[in-house]
């Protein structure tokens, strides 16, 4: 099986340090239409992002994965050829819409909006036309591996990054409270924001906590068992996020799983190219909120951060003293000049200040902060030594190859291979003259000089009958003959590679006709609610003709009262030590709970334990 890290990239600068850095495919926005609006990217960025993703036989996905308005819908199928010319491998799509329209022979993948969580979607989805599902980010191990065994396509799981604390698009909060649709790439991040929890009785559980912020993800102890449960593509979150989190985080999962793979032969590395680094990656360094695996190995307690949206970063110690002007730590990491430190206060707050200067193990804030007492523990979220080092070029990617020059009836032969046996042969016509002086070790010096370009020789191989005279001149040439003849032939199977890979199903989905024997909808999925995120005709009629009997429109269309705004593994009342089906202690508090915003909005809480799901619904 091969296996793929996907890195996300905000722009083209982020997309080519990702592949630099070890990704072997990103995905990026497009022009308009990704699920984040505030990513998108002109078509010429999306091409040079190509073209050198290419180089290494890494792949560019772009994201069309928000819903489509009907007028929308013309602008969008001209957007998919004019992505497709420019060389993208695959498109991450919501809107079923897309299905019906005439396309060329471009890789579909079912974006993690369209709620893939079960063996019965991730089949359906399959059988009409995608190539690769992105499952929802709540699955266990044991889940993953169900719908692996139910359905062959290759699935995509999220490793790392920030979490959605509902259903990836099956929630609604941000539209029905600002008017901005997470499902059009809008999201306020409503989840991230401070609320009190009331019960029944008008009594305060909790006051201006965060209690719908989930901390990060964090999957890096377990890619193995991701593997073996049928993950093939590893995907980081962050299409919001600053290069050095991309160089960082992406570098990190590189060698996590080239360790697995190392030993694994069973597994494969889907692209080409090994790349050295500058820095030792640390996932703490980067922007994190505290770390969670979220659910894959069991339900967990600690998947929540209310104290915080932001960073926390990575734990250095805790205060031993405080003076009038320092703050005297106990701490093992060598803190700097221009830190960034923070602490959670006695309120649950986090604070932090900016460390100034550092002498032995005080430091002197900029401005000494609040609330802050001997033996508080302490965080840095901003290292200034470490972002140094990724401002400035981190690291290099090269191709490793195998380089053999034989004598021939007529002259020379120049072979070059890769490790996966990729090679070209060029033949130079040339008279033989021998040599007065040994040749060997100058040719073979001469032949891997292949600086300013992606190839490093593996070895060099000289295999002559006798001791032919070739001067450094010619041997030049020949290197770089054969180095553009191995670029022509790198570059013909790629190309052979995405013809292989192009949707299945491509000329009956074209014409919107269902595909397989599990294409059409589920008996208990043929009366379609808002959930189902329909908002044009089109992607009506592909639901129709597979059985649809009555299709609501999208919530952004017209939202229905009282509607269920978020669905979310991550359980309040779990949280608090109250869940009757885990060990919970009985709640003090009465029934139903409702969530208070800092403007005055209340929102109730509804409890499926069968499903283990929390509600956020609506109040009128």
């Amino acid at each position: 099986m091969n296996i793929e890290l996907l890195a996300p990239a905000k722009n083209l600068e982020c997309g080519v340090e990702a592949i630099r850095h070890g990704a072997d495919a990103v995905y990026i926005g497009a022009p308009k239409y990704g699920a984040r609006a505030a990513a998108g990217n002109s078509l010429d960025d999306l091409q040079q992002l190509a073209e050198y993703a290419h180089q290494f036989g890494a792949k560019v996905y772009v994201t069309l994965n928000t819903v489509i308005y009907d007028d929308e819908l013309a602008e969008v199928e001209r957007l998919v050829w004019q992505l497709y010319r420019i060389g993208v491998d695959a498109l991450i799509v919501q809107d079923m819409a897309l299905l019906t329209m005439n396309l060329p022979p471009i890789a579909l993948h079912a974006s993690t909006q369209t709620d893939n969580r079960t063996p019965e979607k991730v089949q359906f989805l399959h059988a009409n036309g995608f190539s690769q599902v992105v499952l929802a980010r709540e699955l266990s191990l044991k889940e993953i591996e169900a719908i692996h065994r139910a359905c062959p396509v290759p699935l995509e799981a999220f490793v790392h990054g920030a979490l959605c604390v509902s259903y990836s698009g099956q929630c609604y909060a941000s539209q029905a409270c600002f008017g901005r649709s997470a499902n059009r790439g809008e999201c306020a991040q409503f989840c991230r924001l401070p609320f009190d929890l009331v019960d029944a009785d008008g009594r305060v559980i909790e006051r201006g906590r965060h209690l719908l912020s989930l901390k990060d993800m964090n999957r890096s102890a377990h890619l193995e068992a991701m593997m073996d449960a049928g993950v093939c593509s590893f995907k980081i979150e962050g299409r919001l996020k600053d290069v050095s989190y991309v160089k960082n985080v992406t570098a990190y999962y590189r060698q996590a799983i080239d360790a697995i793979l190392a030993r694994r032969p069973e597994y494969r590395r889907s692209s080409k190219g090994v790349s050295s680094y500058t820095f030792t990656p640390q996932l703490d360094k980067s922007f994190n909120r505290g770390f969670t695996d979220y659910f894959l190995t069991g339900h967990r307690s600690e998947v929540y951060s209310f104290a915080t949206p932001k960073s926390v970063g990575e734990p250095i110690g805790h205060v031993r003293e405080v003076g009038r002007n320092y703050i005297a730590v106990s701490s093992s990491k060598a803190l700097h000049n221009g830190d960034g430190v923070c602490f959670i206060d006695d309120c649950g707050q986090l604070q932090g200040f900016r460390v100034n200067r550092v002498e032995g193990t005080r430091l002197y804030p900029k401005e000494m902060p609040r609330m802050l007492g001997a033996r508080t523990p302490l965080f840095r979220n901003y290292d200034q030594e470490f972002e140094q080092l990724l401002s400035r070029s981190s690291a290099e990617r090269r191709i490793p190859i195998y380089i053999c020059l034989r004598d021939i009836p007529f002259g020379f032969s120049l072979t070059f291979t890769d490790e996966e046996g990729l090679g070209i042969t060029v033949n130079f016509a040339r008279d033989k003259e021998l040599a007065r002086t040994e040749q060997r070790a100058g040719i073979e010096a001469q032949l891997a000089k292949l600086g300013g370009t992606i190839l490093v020789a593996r070895q060099v191989t000289v295999d002559f009958t006798d001791n032919w005279f070739i001067p450094s001149s010619v041997l030049a040439d020949m290197r770089r003959t054969a180095v553009e003849a191995f670029g022509r032939a790198r570059k013909l199977n790629v190309e052979n590679s995405k013809l292989k890979v192009s949707r299945i199903g491509y000329e009956k989905a074209k014409d919107n006709q269902p595909v397989g024997n599990n294409s059409q909808l589920s008996s208990f999925n043929i009366q379609l609610s808002y959930l189902a995120n329909v908002a044009n005709h089109r992607a009506a009629d592909f639901y129709r003709n597979r059985g649809a009997v009555a299709i609501a429109p999208a919530y952004e269309l017209d939202p229905p009262r009282s509607a269920t705004l978020m669905f979310c593994r991550h359980c309040l009342r779990y949280a608090m030590g109250w869940c009757p089906h885990r060990g919970g202690k009985p709640s003090p508090y009465r029934e139903p709970y409702t969530l208070v915003s800092a403007d005055g909005k209340r929102f109730a809480l509804a409890f499926d334990c069968k499903q283990c799901v929390m509600m956020v619904k609506e109040k009128g």
